[in-house]
């Protein structure tokens, strides 16, 4: 009983499947027993023979063998590290060493190849075997020792199956570092576009396919791949950091170009002055010629710079378009304030008539009496009516009473006698109306 609880007990970093112990023999006599001793002892460079060891596993066991299952980098050094004997005695440091080994691949130099074709247009990418991987240039991790353009040629032909040790130029080049880890580039010209490619490693390489350079991405927020290749820009995220140099170079490799054209027109059969030197016409075309190259390279940075912009422009102009409106909203909404607040005294419909009059109308429904004139002309500049109160009049405030006096005593001036004593007559009001 208690053996058998042994048995269903498994430890903590043990994984849920076992790799069968001769595969685990063979992987190990392969990669592992037969380096030097002096790397041996390194669990750096033991860890990059785990590497391998784990490839060979999933290209080849895996492939051949579909009872056995495939597994992470994790998992797998773990089991070669029980194995092993050589490196049992680490196999609780699995994690810390794995840990290390990962930090220092970070820091290792990588070298790869922009291909381009012969009218550099299009740039070939290729697109990792796992799922969701992104679209890169064909490149890979140096070996000790080893020249960076080796280093290159040996990648790209892994990655693609081209040989570029004839094309490469060694002085020409895109660099950039991230994470401190050195990305280099050698740029390749002229391979054709129907090239087949063939990648000579398994599981590594999913698909190569060219795409445009005015269509892949320069930055995250840059949707000209999502308007033109149906991808989302962070599908290109190992790529951006080079296309902006990349673009610039086609630029100038495109401008020497055409400058090395125009100037190896020299045909013989000019006529050439008694002089020796040119003639006049062999002058004037040669300025015309310079003058059209010219307004060509100018038409060529203006439309690179237009499509380098576009986005961001576009991003600053619905920005200032959002603003502009809100802007717009609170105006309407001040200038229907305003048209509320004046109404009835800025009106334009608004008339005041001084010399409007009224009639009295008396309890048997006829209109008689004198003639009032507007209330309006009873009042002085001051809007005030007679001897009404006055603001400002009564400064001390213990004079409340003689202020509430006065303005008892407006009232009544203000209301005449007739008014306060008038009574409707309800049926004379019917009569008259009948």
């Amino acid at each position: 009983m208690l053996q058998q609880q042994t048995q269903n007990t498994q430890p903590p970093s043990t994984p849920s499947f076992q790799i069968p112990a001769y595969v685990l023999d063979d992987l190990c006599s392969r990669f592992i027993i037969n380096i030097p001793e002096e790397e041996r002892q390194d669990l750096i460079r033991i860890f990059f023979q785990i590497e391998l060891a784990h490839w060979f596993y999933l290209d080849f066991y895996c492939a051949e063998q579909p009872e056995l299952k495939t597994c992470g980098i994790k998992d797998f050094s773990a089991q070669i590290f029980h194995h092993c004997p050589s490196l049992s005695g680490h196999a609780q440091e699995v994690d810390k060493i794995l840990g290390n080994w990962k930090s220092y691949k970070m820091s290792v130099p990588t070298y790869g190849a922009i291909m381009l074709d012969p009218e550099m247009k299009y740039c070939l990418l290729v697109q990792g075997f796992w799922a969701k991987a992104s679209w890169g240039f064909p490149k890979g991790k140096v070996n000790a020792g080893e020249p960076p353009h080796e280093c290159a040629i040996r990648e790209v032909f892994e990655e693609t199956g081209f040989e570029v040790s004839r094309l490469i130029n060694q002085e020409e080049f895109l660099e950039n570092r991230m994470n401190d880890q050195l990305t280099r580039l050698y740029i390749i010209e002229n391979v054709p576009l129907d090239t087949k490619f063939q990648p000579k490693t398994r599981k590594e390489i999913k698909s190569l396919q060219w795409f445009p350079i005015d269509a892949l991405p320069a930055h995250k927020r840059d949707q000209s791949s999502k308007t033109q290749l149906g991808l989302n820009p962070n599908t290109f995220f190992m790529v951006i950091p080079f296309i902006k140099s990349l673009r610039k170079w086609v630029g100038n490799r495109q401008n020497l170009s055409e400058a090395s054209q125009t100037a190896t027109i020299r045909p013989s059969s000019r006529p050439r002055s008694a002089t020796g030197g040119k003639s006049t016409k062999d002058t004037d075309n040669i300025s015309n010629s310079n003058r059209q190259y010219k307004e060509k390279q100018k038409l060529r940075q203006q439309q690179y710079f237009s499509q380098m912009n576009q986005s961001e422009y576009q991003e600053l102009l619905h920005l200032k378009d959002s603003k502009t409106r809100a802007r717009e909203a609170r105006d309407r909404k001040q200038q229907r304030h305003e048209q509320s607040t004046t109404q009835g005294y800025a009106s334009p419909n608004y008339k005041s008539d001084k010399n409007q009059q009224f009639h009295i109308l008396n309890r048997d429904g006829t209109v008689g009496g004198k003639p009032r004139r507007s209330l309006a002309t009873q009042f002085d500049n001051q809007g005030n009516y007679g001897n009404q109160y006055q603001p400002g009049k009564y400064g001390n405030k213990s004079d409340r009473r003689q202020r509430t006096n006065d303005q008892n005593t407006s009232i009544e001036n203000f209301v005449p006698p007739s008014w306060r004593n008038f009574r409707l007559d309800v049926d004379s009001v019917l009569a008259c109306i009948g």
